[in-house]
């Protein structure tokens, strides 16, 4: 697969909440941080639990992508994030660094 297939298909197992497909696609070791900021979490087991508590919290969570940018192995997505139809919504910046077939880290900017 290549980056855009891999964020692609990522970004459609989240929107389906699919948990076990959604993390198919990030190595064991991924890393998530703040854009220039601290690691917030590290490996899929921890990536694995945050996403558990996210779909649990906000059953109706979507992501519209707004646009994305692929550069090499790198995508780099604008994203509106939409907890519920109506409710609360709010924009990031993902990027996702891919390493062979796996995202290897996503970068947050808020």
């Amino acid at each position: 697969m290549s980056p855009l297939d891999i964020a692609t298909a990522q970004l459609a197992a989240y929107n389906a909440q699919d948990l076990d497909v959604f993390c198919s696609y990030f190595a064991d070791d991924v890393t998530v941080a703040d854009l220039n900021g601290a690691v917030t979490i590290q490996g899929i087991e921890a990536y694995r639990a945050k996403y558990t508590q996210v779909f649990g919290d906000f059953p109706q969570n979507k992501v519209e992508l707004q646009n994305r940018i692929v550069v090499g192995n790198t995508v780099i997505d604008h994203e509106l994030v939409i907890r519920a139809p109506g409710g609360e919504s709010f924009q990031i910046v993902a990027i996702y660094t891919i390493a062979g077939d796996k995202i290897a880290r996503v970068d947050f900017a808020k």
